[in-house]
């Protein structure tokens, strides 16, 4: 065996005092974390739970296995509504929630998720990303000691499940209403009586006549949950979420101990579980309507009048809360100012576009 030259020898041993130095820094830098992330959602409904399963897979692949995300329902540790206040309190480091179920801590905090006669889905992605809605949101979830990131959306969504058929804001007098967020707020103005149950409870409620109407997203989750068997007719469209956007909410102090390039791979993985959640609801929701059509369910579109009177309503909650809450009004403005540069492009193209694709779907 022949023996190396002293600066051969010399440079061996700089390589192997190198590798000695880097695995533990490569360590270090890559440590083994496991979080739990409690969801508002039941496990049942694939595409908003699913999204958790796949924000966990696209971090568990891009980490080598070493960040890992343990998803649970609500109820397993803290209720669906208790989200927030377990990621703030760190019961849990995570959770995925829709933020408009906190208006009753902070009504600010329905912007994020998106308000009645708001944005569409990708409008309001583009109001997170590039009209500040990211950094607004989370500069008043600062109070809670969380931080929040977009991580999906169920794009339009149905206007719910009623035992009556509806002719005018009239009918809407007394109706015991299954809705969340600000838009049970803009019905209370109507006369409905607005109520906000996990969907756990609302079947029951709908069969025993406790409710008289509910609403939850669309068709791939509402044929799940079965509303349709005790209210038959199903309307369109929910003008109270025209592009509702979910968020996974982290505890600030956990989130600071993470790794840079943690934090910045599940920025990434939320971001792509947001695409995954809007592209799945796009391929399922068509196939689950044809579906809950064929089994007797029947189609209604909210009448004009009832539209109207609801959009009067919501601009005059707004202008409320706007005059008694600075931030409410920042996040308003925000969003009306970013949705009025928006729209005249939208009408132009994007609409125009759709109304004709629609109108000629059958010539091909």
């Amino acid at each position: 065996m022949t023996t190396p030259k002293p600066h051969r020898r010399a440079a061996l041993g700089a390589v192997a005092a190198a590798s000695l130095l880097a695995s533990p820094a490569i360590a270090q830098s890559s440590p083994t974390i496991r979080w739990r992330l409690t969801s508002s959602f039941p496990k049942q409904l694939d595409t908003i739970f699913g999204t958790n399963v796949i924000l966990a897979k696209y971090l568990a692949e891009a980490t080598d296995n070493r960040f890992q995300l343990l998803p649970f329902g609500p109820g397993e540790i803290v209720p669906g509504f208790g989200a927030l206040d377990a990621v703030q309190n760190n019961t849990v480091e995570c959770a995925q929630t829709a933020l408009y179920f906190y208006t009753g801590k902070e009504p600010a905090l329905a912007v994020g998720t998106g308000l009645p006669f708001g944005l569409n889905a990708r409008l309001q992605n583009s109001w997170w990303q590039f009209g500040g809605g990211e950094t607004i949101t989370n500069e008043i979830l600062a109070r809670f000691n969380v931080v929040s990131f977009a991580s999906g959306n169920s794009g339009a969504q149905m206007g719910g499940f009623f035992r009556k058929e509806l002719q005018s804001p009239a009918d809407l007098q007394g109706l015991k209403f299954r809705i969340g967020g600000l838009g049970g707020q803009v019905l209370a103005k109507l006369g409905a009586v607005p109520q906000q149950l996990p969907a756990g409870d609302v079947y029951p409620a709908l069969e025993r006549g406790t409710l008289d109407a509910a609403e939850f997203v669309g068709p791939a989750d509402d044929e799940k949950l079965g509303f349709g068997k005790v209210a038959k007719y199903y309307y369109a469209p929910g003008w109270w979420e025209g592009g509702a956007m979910m968020h996974l909410v982290v505890n600030k102090d956990r989130l600071a101990e993470l790794p840079p390039s943690y934090r910045a791979i599940l920025a990434q993985a939320c971001e792509a579980a947001n695409n995954w959640m809007l592209g799945k609801y796009d391929a399922s929701n068509p196939p689950a309507l044809r579906r809950m059509l064929a089994s007797g369910i029947e189609l209604r579109v909210f009448p004009q009048s009832i539209m109207e009177a609801s959009l009067k309503a919501a601009n005059e909650l707004y202008a409320e809360l706007s005059a008694k809450n600075a931030d409410f009004k920042r996040a308003y403005d925000s969003m009306m100012a970013f949705r009025t540069e928006a729209l005249p492009w939208w009408q132009l193209n994007e609409l125009n576009y759709d109304i004709f694709m629609a109108r000629t779907r059958g010539r091909s």
